[in-house]
């Protein structure tokens, strides 16, 4: 892959994103407080994510596999 078209498509990524959360407006130091913000959000939500996704999925399954009649691990 070429890098000048990563490197293309990388700035036009970050164009779309500044259009679309309308950044492009602010100035600079706004931006970057913005910009923080919004990566710290999203540590967050992955953070959150990683942990607390699996425990719940692994409760969902318990309880309808309880629903649907298999046997408790522990009868086995």
């Amino acid at each position: 892959m070429d890098v000048k078209r990563v490197k293309d498509y990388l700035y036009w990524l970050y164009y779309q994103y500044q259009l679309v959360t309308c950044s492009y407006v602010l100035e600079p130091w706004e931006q970057s407080m913005f910009h923080t913000i919004t990566v710290t959000v999203l540590a967050m939500v992955v953070y959150t994510a990683y942990v607390f996704v699996p425990i719940h999925v692994r409760l969902a399954l318990q309880f309808f596999s309880q629903i649907f009649g298999a046997q408790p691990e522990g009868t086995v």
